[in-house]
């Protein structure tokens, strides 16, 4: 999802030294929010302690002839003991075959173009002004966006972009989808040894290019997939298609034991380069990259040892009925009949609402007791007791220790950061993607999880929150638990050749000579 960073203003940090310190931050108060939280999380198991020892105690008062007469008892009332038997059978057989499969994922691998695709903000102004279809006035209006948009100077064009002249078409679209899906695939396959015909569920999303044949017949006939595969080709779902492409695999998982599925994830730039003037839509010219995601999933019980995470949730929010959040993501033909995305000034505020609306159905998953109770209670003080103070936030980093934020653009990471009061090093993986790899769309999130992976920081147990935004308007999350550690050494992805140069200063204006 793109936003519109230029047509708003930025925002300047004024001031500092005259703010008052932190208190939450305090060390005594840290301990005691700990503490509130360790004993709230852990109350059940605390109020079992002196049942356990009543118990105990109990059980040792007891005398042999007490066991035997219970044993006569038994051994003589043929009815209740197979009553009992039976029915501890069957609850032990509805239960097993009726709780949910446990999904994996095995393994990802991000796509990392070559370096002839590799284009500077420099070389982004010179190819559009080479163009010779924008105004000077909107060559100054992208030269704005893309000073201060956070991306850095190594991120990638498909060949039909970056060669003078640029050279769209259907066939450059093709080759520009084959490079990306084909080069993640072969090293997902790679990775995980897993063989192409044992895939049986197939799962492409790419939001604005669905050539006939689909991108996932596209796929079944590169690798020679098997003729039942399960293939399906998600289309018009925007930057957070990845995690419904996530869903809808897990679901199929369900139902079909034994299976792999292949998640593919990408956008294509090719055929969606704007060639007009209307301003709205030439923001995403500025923002959106190549890149794509493979990513396969397992519920087989024999892949845990290997696999890297188990998926714990997913949770879907469909604004759509909302025309305003309908309408603020819109493909359409400007007054000239160009084609373009137009990101409308609403567009900040639609994905407040639509991000509201999901953490609140996220919330009671995944955070401790302690946060629940703490917004009920300040929920009732406001509401009830019409007490003046202010709603209470729930502390995510209590439920995550990782998260995976849509690199969407500076201003989205901006106020997602002060409004879940995340820490610069929570945000580092989404803003080091955006600066290096710009906006991949969907896929963002796996470069996103690799750069996490490639500084070493997943540790077994660790949770991450992968959350993305989309046209619709759509806000999904993910939830992943690790199932092991990560060894950076052991890893292969875009970011391990170069991942001793991050993080990196992003300035909020980069200006251009």
């Amino acid at each position: 999802m793109g936003e519109g960073e230029a047509v708003g203003k930025i925002s300047v940090n004024a001031g500092q030294k005259n703010k008052l310190p932190n208190f939450q931050q305090s060390v005594r108060l840290k301990y005691v929010k700990l503490g509130y939280h360790y004993l709230i999380s852990h109350g059940m198991y605390l109020l079992l302690v002196p049942f356990l020892g009543i118990s105990s105690f109990h059980l040792t008062t007891l005398e042999s002839k007490d066991l035997i007469q219970l044993w006569d008892q038994l051994r003589f009332n043929l009815v209740t003991v197979v009553v009992c038997s039976t029915l501890i059978v069957f609850l032990a057989t509805l239960y097993f075959m009726s709780r949910p499969r446990k999904v994996f994922l095995v393994d990802f691998a991000c796509y990392k173009p070559q370096p002839e695709n590799m284009c500077t903000k420099e070389m982004f102004m010179e190819k559009s002004n080479h163009a010779q279809c924008f105004t000077p006035e909107n060559l100054e209006f992208q030269k704005r966006i893309i000073e201060r948009s956070g991306l850095g100077q190594k991120t990638y064009f498909p060949d039909s972009i970056v060669s003078v002249p640029a050279s769209p078409n259907m066939a450059a679209a093709r080759k520009e989808a084959e490079m990306v899906m084909f080069g993640a695939i072969d090293e997902l396959l790679n990775k995980t040894g897993v063989k192409a015909k044992d895939i049986g569920i197939l799962v492409v999303n790419c939001s604005l290019f669905n050539p006939t044949p689909s991108l996932s017949a596209m796929i079944v006939n590169h690798y020679k997939l098997r003729g039942n595969i399960l293939s399906y080709n998600l289309g018009g779902m925007g930057c957070s298609a990845g995690l419904i492409s996530i869903d809808l695999a897990k679901q199929l998982l369900q139902v079909n034991p034994n299976s792999y599925a292949l998640v593919v994830s990408m956008e294509n730039i090719t055929l969606n380069w704007y060639f007009g003037n209307q301003r709205s839509m030439l923001v995403s010219n500025c923002i959106f990259r190549m890149g794509g995601a493979a990513i396969l999933l397992s519920n087989k019980p024999s892949d845990r040892r290997r696999a890297k995470y188990q998926l714990m949730h997913t949770v879907r929010t469909h604004k759509g009925s909302d025309d305003r959040s309908y309408s603020c993501v819109f493909q359409e033909e400007d007054e000239k009949g160009e084609i373009g995305v137009s990101l409308s000034k609403d567009l900040m505020a639609v994905a407040g609402e639509a991000l509201k609306t999901n953490i609140t159905t996220l919330g009671p998953i995944v955070l401790p007791m302690s946060e629940q109770l703490l917004f009920l209670a300040t929920l009732i003080m406001r509401k009830v007791f019409n007490m003046k103070i202010k709603p209470y936030i729930p502390d995510f980093k209590l439920a995550f220790e990782h998260f995976c934020i849509h690199a969407g653009g500076r201003a989205v990471l901006d106020e997602l950061e002060k409004n879940l009061e995340l820490t610069q090093w929570h945000m580092e993986p989404s803003r080091m993607t955006l600066y290096r790899f710009g906006n991949t769309s969907s896929s963002s999130l796996w470069y996103e999880l690799a750069y996490t992976e490639a500084k070493g920081r997943i540790r077994k147990g660790d949770r991450t929150w992968q959350i993305a935004f989309g046209s619709g308007f759509k806000c999904n999350s993910a939830v992943w638990k690790a199932l092991r550690r990560v060894d950076p050494a052991k890893e292969k992805n875009p970011w391990m050749d170069e991942i001793h140069e991050f993080p990196v200063e992003v300035p909020r204006v980069a200006t251009l000579g």
